[in-house]
Parts: structure tokens; sequence; C-alpha cells
């Protein structure tokens, strides 16, 4: 399997613009997802995928291969099938990395890559949920997923509802899994689900993925031990910043 790996790296953000290019360390945000996603040897290439010019000249400073997406996507999907069409080389996958990780580990990505047989049409990742703070956090979405590994739904809500059970006492009755934002798509499943159009449930949650299950596709699930740690706002750049 040919697999491109693609960094959407948007420069507005509602709460934190500009953040592909806020440092840690001394080095960016976007580059070290770059650095870290280059060391996965299942992936033939890695692109950053951005629409503002600041950001790509950086990219090309730090010798990045990258390239200049539309200003009017809505996604992240969006943006890695405009890349997909203006390669010149053909790739079976694409594996969709947020641009905002930069500690993500490269056995993530290893890992989704793994299951990418020709069969599967999209994958993605997700964590067994260990506090109540993550569980009934609406920013962390749960997936929901069934005996053949696939996602039946995911929520910004704690699912199930453990009937009976006081909420605190969830975690010890029932495992629960956090969703992470990783995704592989097969390049043909890609083209097609950036033509659908936005979809009830996807409305009710402010989760693309529920669009593509609305409409029949399936999404492999596999399960990771290691954390990520995505950057949202300032105040979670300065908590980078001290773990690093």
């Amino acid at each position: 399997m040919k697999i491109l790996g693609v960094i959407p790296a948007r420069y507005a953000s509602t709460r934190f613009p500009a953040k592909a290019l806020a440092e840690i360390g001394g080095k960016t945000i976007v580059q070290r997802v770059f650095e870290q996603a280059s060391k996965v040897e299942l992936l033939d290439k890695v692109i950053v995928a951005t629409d503002h010019l600041e950001i790509y000249e950086h990219v090309k400073s730090f010798a990045g291969n990258v390239a200049m997406t539309s200003e009017n996507h809505q996604s992240g999907t969006d943006r890695c099938n405009e890349v997909l069409n203006f390669e010149k080389e053909d790739f079976d996958y694409v594996i969709n990395i947020q641009g905002d990780e930069p500690f993500i580990d490269p056995e993530q990505i290893s890992a989704l890559a793994d299951c990418l047989d020709g069969q599967t049409e999209i994958a993605t990742l997700i964590k067994k949920i260990t506090d109540s703070e993550t569980l009934f956090n609406p920013n962390s979405v749960k997936a929901i997923i069934n005996n053949s590994d696939e996602a039946i739904y995911f929520s910004r809500t704690a699912l199930p509802y453990l009937r009976n059970i006081e909420q605190k006492n969830w975690l010890t009755h029932f495992t629960y899994f956090k969703h992470l934002g990783i995704y592989a798509y097969r390049a043909d499943i890609l083209t097609e689900i950036t033509k659908l159009s936005v979809s009830k449930l996807e409305k009710a949650e402010s989760l693309e993925q529920l669009r593509w299950i609305e409409k029949g596709y399936k999404i492999r699930i596999v399960e990771t031990e290691i954390e990520s740690i995505g950057i949202d706002t300032p105040e979670d750049l300065e908590k980078a910043k001290k773990l690093l």
C-alpha cells in the first residue's frame, strides 16, 4: 500500500489564530508534527497542507514538503482531498495527521497504517478513558464501537448512559473510549466523502465523521494506549511547554 501523510495546518483558528507557528522549545508546532510524522516508515510521503503564505514559507524553511490549499475548506478532510488530487503520484491511502499535536507518537500513525489493507474504507484511533473529567468533557469525543471493531457512533456525550448507576461510578461499570482525531481514508473513499452534504447527525454533534456513518461508510477502529496532546488554546501551549 502506498500511503500519503497529510498535515492540515490552517492559519485562522477561533480559539488560537496562527497556532501552527507557535513555538515550543525552539520549534514551531507544525515543524514538530512534520518531524514526528516523517519518522513513520509506512508513510511514503508527508506533506503539510496550509492556506497561508506564512506557514507555507515556514515549512519551506525547514525543508519540509508543503502545499498551498484553498481558504474555503470546512475541514482537514477536504484539505487532504485537495492535496491528493494535486499529487502526481498515485496513493492508495491518505492519513490525516492533526496539525496541532506536536508530540504525536509515530507509533500511533504506524498503528493506523498497519490496518490499511485495501478493504478498509476509513480508519481512526481510540484510547480507553480512565478519568471522569475526560468522560464528561464535551470537547472530548467518545467513540462507540461494535464487535467487528467498527464505529457505531461518535458523541460529545458519555454514551451509553448507564441507568441506575451514579455517574461517578460509570468507569468502573463500562469501558469508554476517547476518539483521537487522526483518520486514514482509502483514496477513492476520500474523494467520495468530500462530496457528501452535511447530515443531521453531523449538525447535531458538530462531528463530520457522523456524516460518513449516516451515509453507510464503515469506519474501522484501532485502539492505542498512547495519549495524545492537542494544542487548542494558548493555555494548552503553556501546558505543553511545561511538559517538554
